[in-house]
């Protein structure tokens, strides 16, 4: 098949790759030259394990094309996916201007014949019939097209892996003959195939990141009723989820979620839900918690730190990629230098995102090591796997005071407490 891709963030260039891998032709289409030439040239642009050398492979393979010309890739292509942003806008509701922008240039293209219009952006209910709409009023007279919800379930980081081995492909449509289109494409990949109608398949993808935000405000909340309580919140939660109606994965203590997924998506839910007149109250719960996560480190940070040089690891809101959209880090950074802390910091990936951002208030360092270097307290935020078994008694004697502020648990409390760290981790009592 040909098919086009708008948009080349984490989901629009993963799957543009693999579905170039398999032997289709696939235009990314995007408006920065200097990002299309630097796609062109097999840069990704974003940091994302793999993707490099998959790019690398297509671009040479010339099945891979790139370009910011709708008239140049929309009529060859049978299926065309919009990958585009949808940002929160101040109120919480998801911004859809680009969407339909989008969505009237596809229309304006569309070749005689037919062809899949797939918006793969999360979008609330019923947007995927407006884009319908919208499209009907400006395609030319003899094309004829139909609308699809094809949503992404990939995790930064292990994003080429999720998109060929999913646990499901969601295809919603009122047409059949984009359901077949859509399967046929998909045939490679695994994952049960979940055919539906648009508004689910909307809400599918809304309801899983809202689902998996509220397992982390969850175990959030009870690391609070831990704390206070003198329990250990990793062995709480290892026996809840032993439970096989629960489960353990995501089920995550710590400083809360971020990345360009959840936080936004929760506040569109929650958006919709008021426009829908649904009591959002749950929902807005997950929110309170996850800013109370943050809140409580900058809380153990002012009680348990003499002195006002502070190292923190990890600046991106996961590991395995460099995206700092909505990170803890973020928050706890402007808060640390507002109260008159020295920050030096190190992520293996994010330090030249946090840069463009921040500037030159902190200080980046080369490694961990440096980062550590005369600190007064080390904030842990990111659960890099670099992190996890490093020389502990290096970084201890870096320190001016062995004090490790974990707000991922990445160590065992009476390993650092006999090693000589002073070690406050996030749910479990301080040994």
């Amino acid at each position: 098949m040909t098919i086009t891709f708008i948009g080349h963030g984490y989901v629009g260039l993963v799957t543009a790759c693999i579905f170039a891998n398999f032997g289709n032709t696939v235009w990314v289409l995007g408006h920065t030259k200097e990002k299309l030439d630097r796609l062109r040239s097999g840069d990704p642009i974003i940091y994302e394990p793999g993707l490099k050398e998959l790019l690398e492979q297509n671009v040479a393979a010339g099945r891979l094309l790139f370009t910011d010309s709708y008239e140049e890739a929309i009529p060859s292509s049978e299926i065309v996916f919009i990958t585009v942003g949808t940002p929160p806008k101040a109120n919480g509701e998801a911004d859809l201007s680009t969407v339909f922008s989008v969505a009237e240039n596809v229309g304006k293209n569309l070749k005689n014949g037919f062809t899949v219009v797939s918006c793969k952006s999360t979008v609330p209910v019923g947007t995927n019939k407006k884009v319908e709409a919208l499209i009907q009023e400006v395609k030319p007279a003899h094309a004829e097209f139909a609308v699809a919800s094809c949503p992404e379930f990939l995790r930064e980081g292990t994003g080429i892996s999720d998109t060929l081995h999913p646990d499901r492909i969601v295809i919603g449509s009122e047409s059949d003959k984009a359901k077949e289109l859509l399967i046929a494409l998909h045939e490679p990949l695994d994952g049960q195939r979940v055919l539906t109608d648009l508004p689910s398949a909307e809400l599918i993808k809304y309801t899983s990141n809202a689902m998996l935000a509220t397992k982390i405000s969850f175990a959030n909340l009870i690391a609070f009723y831990c704390e206070k309580a003198g329990a250990d919140v990793e062995n709480v939660l290892d026996a809840v989820g032993l439970d096989k109606r629960i489960g353990r994965i995501f089920l995550s203590p710590g400083v809360g979620y971020g990345g360009s997924c959840f936080p936004k998506d929760v506040k569109a839910l929650i958006e919709v839900g008021r426009h829908l007149g649904i009591d959002t109250s749950l929902l807005d719960g997950v929110e309170t918690v996850n800013k109370q996560a943050r809140e409580n480190m900058i809380h153990k940070i002012e009680k348990h730190v003499k002195g006002k040089t502070i190292g923190i690891w990890g600046l991106s809101f996961k590991p395995d990629t460099d995206d700092i959209r909505q990170a803890p880090s973020l928050y706890l950074i402007q808060e640390l230098l507002s109260k008159g802390y020295t920050i030096r910091v190190f992520d293996p990936a994010a330090m030249e995102n946090v840069k463009k951002q921040i500037g030159d208030k902190i200080i980046y360092t080369m490694d961990a090591y440096e980062a550590v270097d005369g600190v007064d307290a080390l904030c842990i935020l990111t659960e890099w796997n670099e992190f996890k078994q490093i020389n502990l008694e290096k970084v201890k004697t870096a320190m001016r005071k062995p004090l490790i502020l974990d707000g991922r648990n990445i160590y065992a409390p009476l390993t650092m407490k006999q090693m000589g760290f002073t070690y406050i981790s996030t749910g479990r009592a301080s040994v």
